[in-house]
């Protein structure tokens, strides 16, 4: 969730390297035929992100372009000038809306005169988020962590930091390239496919290229990362845990396992297959630590300890939030299956398991009944 390596076992005897680490800072490492590596500097406890640089013929086509920092604008001269050919930038493909991923796409697109190629709910969801920079946090934001159980110090940090998502991300362009889930593009005379995911972002986009053998995973299948599932003030009643899980066992069936994955943070690695199993498996345990945890009624901030194994602290606001969201991802998951219900008691919500028999919603609860779904997440 905070960029750190997951406290479970790595998967090594299931897992391989095949590259001895990442590009020096301002080159490129080609890690397939006319596929080419690049290690931007992220100012965030996860350091780095990981870009791709595809052969297309008269130039090249990138996939993402980091944070909108003087020191990434740098890096960029830096590649340019070490460029072993003066071919320019041909598009730019973006994985998906964070500004890590976004945040120098304006840039480059008009440094260059080419266009972003985006998913349309990502490119949307970035200009409503970039919208939000210099207005004040709005009552249902405000609302949203208190029922969560933030005190009043950790809301007010909040208040402060607001609106900061755009200030990450530099002028978007105006108009976009979309692509589409199973589109296949032409880069370079080869075929990438296009595969959707969803949960951590609306419409993430990955790249297949079966030629290649090599998937570019984005933030989607990370090899010691868990990809960040959150809710969001936008909209409180999503369930983007169960979309993720689609996601997962969605590119378990379309991609083959023996791929080269093309990460956005660690190392490129293989063993796709035994990574969608490990995080799905993961998944599950953390559900079971939460269900132990709701044998009573609890906020929000009161599991954190069944899902995380740090200590969350309010004066980090940005970690607390991150915590919030993919605590409600949990709670909110379980709540669509009938397991658990939420009470409102003073401004706050309470989460609680259900009673073994189908829970009928009533007055000040929010349980939904689907008494077909309780089993437990597959695995896969």
């Amino acid at each position: 969730m905070d960029g750190q390596t997951d406290t479970a076992p790595p998967d090594k005897a299931l897992l391989s390297y095949p590259f001895e680490g990442p590009p020096p800072r301002g080159t490129t490492l080609e890690v397939a035929p006319g596929v080419h590596w690049i290690r931007m500097p992220l100012p965030y406890a996860l350091d780095h992100i990981n870009l791709w640089a595809l052969d297309d013929g008269t130039g090249w086509a990138l996939v993402d372009t980091g944070t909108r920092t003087d020191d990434n604008a740098q890096v960029w001269r830096e590649l340019f000038a070490n460029a072993p050919d003066q071919r320019g930038l041909t598009r730019i493909l973006v994985t998906h809306m964070h500004p890590d991923h976004i945040g120098m796409a304006g840039w480059l697109t008009r440094k260059f005169n080419v266009r972003m190629w985006m998913t349309r709910l990502e490119y949307m969801s970035c200009r409503v988020m970039v919208s939000d920079t210099g207005r004040e946090a709005p009552p249902e934001a405000i609302d949203f962590y208190r029922h969560a159980g933030w005190g009043e110090a950790a809301i007010e940090s909040y208040r402060l930091r607001f609106g900061n998502f755009g200030k990450h991300i530099h002028a978007l362009p105006e108009s976009f390239r979309r692509i589409r889930d199973q589109e296949v593009l032409n880069i370079g005379g080869r075929e990438w496919r296009v595969v959707v995911g969803t949960g951590h972002s609306p419409e993430h986009a990955c790249l297949y290229c079966a030629e290649l053998g090599v998937l570019i995973s984005g933030d989607q299948v990370l090899p010691r990362i868990s990809s960040n599932v959150s809710v969001h003030p936008t909209e409180p009643d999503a369930d983007p845990m169960s979309e993720w899980l689609d996601s997962l066992a969605k590119l378990k069936r379309e991609v083959p396992p023996d791929v080269l994955v093309l990460p956005s943070h660690n190392e490129p690695f293989r063993g796709l297959h035994a990574r969608l199993d490990r995080l799905a498996s993961g998944q599950a345990k953390s559900f079971e630590r939460l269900r132990r945890a709701l044998a009573q009624p609890r906020r929000v901030v009161d599991v954190f300890g069944a899902l995380f194994a740090r200590s969350i602290s309010e004066q980090d606001v940005g970690l607390l939030g991150m915590a919030t969201g993919e605590t409600l991802a949990c709670l909110n998951h379980l709540m669509s299956r009938g397991e658990v219900r939420r009470e409102t008691r003073d401004g706050v919500h309470w989460y609680q398991l259900s009673e073994p028999a189908p829970v009928t919603p009533g007055a000040g609860t929010d349980a939904i009944s689907t008494p077909d779904e309780l089993a437990p997440p597959s695995a896969t």
